[in-house]
């Protein structure tokens, strides 16, 4: 297949991106990826660049900031601060009260790995695409306190779609309402001006591919079987009768 000059240009930064990412995830220790490959990640790791500086898309990008920044309700803005940390636990709603700190030891670590995980090579993206956020291009976006990191892939989208990713896996049962809280997440980062929508989208994108080559992992299936025994043990424990009350109780 023949690629013309003009084609192999606009593909050259992509390439390029996949190349010093690949390279920089290879250089993690064992003990930073025990999920991931410690070699270069699945080909489908390749995220597009983000829009140009004072190019049309990136004054399209800044203008959907800015209307959902300005359109965001104080309530929400108060959730969307309130997720600055999150976790599995963030996902309770869709899941189930008894998904709590403590209840699922084995399911939770599982769960913090592949998020520290996630975490960790979409840290080692932003610092390769070094895209400022928008509130650093647009001062009047800043509320709150500030990230110092950069903007594109974002890590809440990241993460979040990460971990939604796993979980619709343990519980597929609620496997549509996990997929849209791992969304929210992402979106709600937008609807406080620290990520532009094209970051949540790579984001997502990222994850996929991120989870994609977990599941590669005997490790990380090793791990996602323990915690699904340790689930279907929590959910037949919570779903059995109580014990009948003993006889001599009965009587005083």
């Amino acid at each position: 297949m023949n690629y013309s000059p003009k084609f192999n240009q606009r593909l050259a930064p992509l390439f390029c991106a996949f190349f010093l990412l690949a390279t920089a995830v290879s250089s993690l220790s064992a003990e930073s990826l025990q999920y991931l490959p410690a070699g270069p990640l699945d080909s489908a790791v390749v995220l597009a660049p983000p829009p140009l500086p004072g190019s049309a898309e990136q004054a399209a990008d800044m203008a959907a900031v800015v209307a959902t920044y300005h359109a965001c309700s104080s309530n929400d803005a108060v959730l969307a601060f309130s997720e600055k940390k999150f976790s599995m636990f963030n996902f309770a709603p869709t899941i189930g009260t008894f998904l709590q700190p403590g209840k699922l030891p084995r399911t939770e670590a599982f769960l913090e790995r592949v998020q520290t995980e996630a975490e960790t090579v979409t840290d080692l993206a932003k610092d390769y695409w070094k895209r400022p956020r928008p509130y650093t291009t647009d001062p009047s976006l800043a509320s709150g306190k500030l990230e110092k990191s950069f903007s594109y892939p974002s890590g809440h989208s990241t993460e979040g779609t990460a971990i939604a990713l796993v979980l619709a896996d343990l519980f597929p049962e609620k496997h549509d309402a996990i997929m849209a809280f791992g969304r929210n997440l992402g979106w709600h980062r937008v609807m406080i001006a620290r990520h532009y929508a094209t970051d949540i989208y790579a984001g997502r994108v990222f994850a996929q591919a991120i989870v994609h080559e977990m599941k590669a992992s005997p490790e990380f299936q090793r791990d996602f079987a323990e915690a699904k025994k340790e689930i279907a043990a929590a959910q037949a424990a919570a779903k059995a009768p109580l014990e009948a009350v003993p006889a001599v109780a009965a009587q005083q």
